[in-house]
């Protein structure tokens, strides 16, 4: 496994995030999703995010990215969340027409970290330290 480090640490810490359309409108197609991705980048790199893996349906999309230990990820969620917005609907007319009021994305998101081992492999090796 490889990992990241700065100054004071090593970490490895990614994430899966889940965005739901609004009133689960199916606006999302390739260009939508192109944009959408490309602007998940752009913000990123501003939160020391790294994308990994990208993919959409018609009313959702799902990212896999890592992050650093100081990164305030629900801080990241929210600009990305509001600049996408704005700037897709300004973009594709098509998905203002399909929305209602000034929204784009759900309010809510799933945010799941993943890891390298199932959560009872963990449990147990911390279980066993000090033991012989």
């Amino acid at each position: 496994m490889k990992l990241d480090s700065n100054n004071h640490s090593v970490f490895s810490l990614n994430y899966h995030l889940v965005l739901v359309i609004k009133y689960r409108r199916k606006v999302i197609n390739t260009a939508v999703s192109e944009k959408a991705k490309q602007m998940f980048m752009d913000i990123g790199e501003k939160y020391n995010i790294t994308l990994l893996e990208w993919n959409h349906n018609q009313d959702h999309v799902h990212a896999l990215f890592k992050a650093h230990p100081k990164t305030e990820l629900s801080k990241f969620i929210n600009a990305y969340k509001s600049a996408s917005s704005r700037i897709i609907k300004k973009e594709f007319p098509h998905v203002r027409k399909q929305l209602w009021k000034e929204y784009f994305w759900s309010r809510s998101f799933c945010l799941l970290t993943t890891g390298g081992a199932p959560i009872h492999v963990v449990k147990q090796y911390i279980e066993n330290q000090g033991t012989k």
